[in-house]
């Protein structure tokens, strides 16, 4: 016997058995179709569980568990600080957890146009051994610009990638022995340059989850209950989802209503979860649900080469951001007001959301003065798609989807595979497939979960072979 204890936010899934019944789960893989992820701890199988955050385990020889209990709840327990005192206490925190893990390790840092890698920037003593990365899209916009700029006013060695089209088709088996088949594979982009970027130090600095914990979630402190489910569920369902759902559940024969059954899930976690302040209610639920079903299973793709640091999944940053008044962290004030502390010309670098607004100016960006310009870059994308023919490549599917060889690589997936004409009826499959021809941006999600069921069904088939 052997006692697990995870963590607030586990950085990996970790599995144990509850049972002999390794029967399929066909109600759990219609909420992952629909979401992106599986809820709770639903895995394929009904006798395959994911261990739950912030929970201890009981665990035989056999992987079976046999006691579980929870050593810690999400809270909502606002101290009275003002938001210098927030800042300054993030500062102490933030900077601690970081240098615990780096120091004196090679560290490799992705840096981006928003403000979670720019934190850690700020947060690097100049004495780190540091190389840092960016990349982007063919035919895109230059995502590099910001990261490439943070790292020459750090001094940080930089490199910069740019995803080529159709990569996915190339790397598709191996990332689905890392991710198990449990995230898609149209979203984790380091897949195309990890042989590349693993080679830049020992330990990779990641920022993910940090715009979840420092912002609101955009519903009414005050929201009731029944509203908050509305609301959660319009935040997982993935365009086109719940439609693929719904046909899996009738084409398998599931007894009663998909979106009942749903419902019904989202609304007993979300009842489990005693926090009157709605915007805190939902980061809990997104922190408990969402970040180590969906999150951990793509950072995989860094976790299977090095080891990884990510302080905005520590335990010591939940507990700390359960006693911040909401009205310090909506609108990202902390790490804002942070970056401008430790480094003002950081924070003079454009906010990508906001570009060419920094972080004293962004505000303004709604404002009358900066309407021409925002008309001029407009009208520039539109003459580059409309007149020259230069679509900008923007959301991560159009770069593995579209395209002859693109469309060539998907169909053999979808339509070749036997394991996964066993699995869904071929009419379903074949339904999406011409509903995303026809409107790409709505139908990308159910095809790029198609496409995910269907490397699950060849690995099935041969791991039991």
């Amino acid at each position: 016997m052997k006692t697990i204890r995870t963590s607030i936010i586990p950085e990996r899934q970790s599995f144990a058995r509850v049972g002999k019944n390794d029967e399929i789960d066909f109600k759990a893989i219609c909420i992952f179709v629909c979401t992106g992820f599986f809820l709770e701890s639903d895995t394929f199988r009904k006798n395959i569980v994911v261990l739950q955050p912030y929970t201890e385990y009981d665990v035989n020889e056999d992987s079976l568990i046999t006691k579980s209990n929870r050593y810690w709840n999400w809270h909502y327990s606002p101290r009275e600080i003002s938001l210098k005192q927030a800042v300054e206490e993030f500062a102490q925190l933030f900077e601690k957890i970081s240098s615990d893990k780096l120091r004196g390790k090679k560290i490799i840092l992705p840096l981006s146009g928003g403000l979670d890698s720019r934190t850690q920037a700020a947060a690097l003593p100049d004495d780190y051994s540091i190389s840092s990365y960016s990349y982007k899209f063919a035919n895109s916009f230059d995502e590099t610009k910001y990261g490439k700029e943070i790292a020459r006013l750090k001094s940080f060695p930089f490199q910069e990638f740019e995803i080529e089209e159709g990569y996915l088709w190339k790397v598709i088996e191996r990332l689905a022995e890392i991710n198990g088949c449990y995230a898609d594979f149209t979203h984790p982009r380091q897949m195309a340059v990890i042989d590349s970027i693993k080679n830049l130090g020992e330990i990779f600095y990641l920022g993910h989850w940090g715009d979840v914990l420092f912002d609101d979630t955009g519903i009414n402190d005050d929201a009731d209950f029944d509203d908050i489910v509305c609301f959660l569920k319009k935040k997982i369902v993935k365009k086109g989802g719940q439609e693929l759902a719904e046909s899996l559940w009738e084409s398998w024969g599931i007894s009663g209503n998909f979106n009942d059954y749903f419902t019904e899930r989202v609304s007993g976690l979300l009842n489990e979860m005693k926090i009157e302040n709605a915007n805190s209610r939902v980061r809990a639920f997104k922190s408990t649900y969402w970040a180590p079903r969906w999150t951990a299973a793509n950072l995989n793709v860094f976790g299977d080469f090095h080891e990884m640091s990510l302080p905005y999944f520590s335990d010591e940053m939940c507990r700390f951001i359960c006693t911040i008044p909401e009205q310090h962290l909506a609108g990202r004030q902390i790490q804002i007001e942070y970056i401008k502390m430790k480094s003002p010309e950081l924070a003079m670098i454009p906010w990508q959301n906001y570009d060419p607004l920094n972080l004293y100016d962004y505000k303004k960006f709604g404002s009358k003065k900066m309407i021409p310009g925002r008309i001029i870059r407009k009208g520039k994308r539109m003459f580059n798609e409309n007149v020259l023919g230069k679509k900008s490549t923007t959301r991560n599917w159009e770069i593995q989807f579209i395209g002859e060889d693109n469309d060539c690589q998907l169909k053999q997936r979808l339509f070749e595979s036997k394991q996964l004409q066993e699995f869904i009826p071929d009419e379903v499959v074949r339904k999406f497939y011409e509903k995303f021809r026809k409107d790409e941006v709505y139908y990308s999600h159910p095809v790029s979960m198609l496409l995910t069921l269907s490397l699950f069904c060849e690995r099935e088939i041969r791991t039991v072979n």
